[in-house]
């Protein structure tokens, strides 16, 4: 693939770390809150495209390959003045390039889905935001005979493999650079993990994510997971993303992390029924890392 390409009087590259300032400048013109800090750990991990027009940056793309056969793709941004010009379909279609027959996701809003679905995308499920300041929430207690402890360098392996087996994807390469940015708590029975779940910094305040547990009654587990967080941070702006059914939706809200949007998810280069359910039986994603690398 060449460094450049054009289309009128428009450039499209390769998107490099000396684009972070502009495509940040990108997201708060639609009023997205990823801080530029945000911008450069997602790109550190994938790759992605530019649409440069006389010099200025005015679209980014980009996507992120886990393992051998998934991806992702995201922060697919056209500036408000430059759209109408046929800038996104040619930045998602150089990103769908770079993924080429991988099974590929995305999170899509009502206003972008008609272009997805031209692209080969089809509904597999859906996610929802939560977001805002924490209410004066108590610790939940996991159930008898488990406990919650502080994550160790020791438990990266093992984190990896539940953050993949919940996700469908693999984590291995990504895990690392979370883990080292973010804070995390383990569940563990007898030695053996049960959950974990991540904080860390991201847009407006924190989020938590990804929070991976097995099932119990009431969700208790990632309830108590996600409590370990919220108890210690009353007042504290804190989103989450949270898979299609996992059954916490009206709890977070009442934690003061209210629901503020739905967006679709949409597979390609395989068949959605496929896709539509949890990825692994036992280990369950009730939060994501984020809405583009999922």
């Amino acid at each position: 693939m060449s460094d450049s390409f054009a289309a009128d009087s428009l450039i499209y590259r390769p998107f490099t770390a000396d684009d972070i300032p502009a495509a940040h400048g990108l997201s708060v013109a639609v009023q997205w809150p990823h801080r530029a800090e945000d911008w450069r750990d997602m790109f550190d991990a994938g790759t992605g495209f530019v649409a440069q027009d006389d010099g200025a940056v005015i679209g980014t793309a980009l996507c992120w390959k886990f393992g051998a056969d998934r991806g992702t793709l995201g922060l697919v941004i056209v500036s408000p003045e430059q759209q109408g010009r046929g800038i996104g379909r040619r930045l998602m279609e150089l990103v769908l390039e770079e993924l080429g027959s991988r099974i590929t996701f995305l999170h899509a809003t009502e206003a972008g889905k008609p272009l997805y679905e031209k692209l080969g995308f089809a509904d597999c499920g859906s996610i929802d935001q939560h977001q805002g300041p924490v209410a004066d929430v108590p610790a939940i207690a996991p159930p008898a005979g488990e406990r919650l402890r502080p994550m160790t360098a020791a438990d990266a392996a093992k984190i990896t493999e539940l953050a993949s087996r919940a996700s469908g994807f693999d984590r291995s390469d990504l895990m690392p650079a979370l883990l080292a940015s973010a804070q995390g708590v383990v569940l563990e029975r007898d030695g053996d993990m049960l959950g974990f779940s991540l904080l860390r910094d991201f847009g407006r305040g924190l989020v938590i994510g990804p929070v991976v547990a097995t099932d119990s009654p009431d969700a208790v587990r990632a309830k108590s997971l996600i409590t370990y967080w919220l108890a210690k941070r009353t007042g504290a702006f804190v989103r989450m993303d949270v898979p299609a059914g996992t059954g916490i939706n009206d709890w977070l809200t009442s934690a003061g992390l209210k629901h503020v949007s739905s967006v679709v998810k949409m597979v390609r280069n395989a068949p959605a029924s496929d896709h539509s359910g949890p990825p692994d039986e036992t280990y369950r994603g009730f939060g994501m890392i984020n809405q583009a690398m999922a």
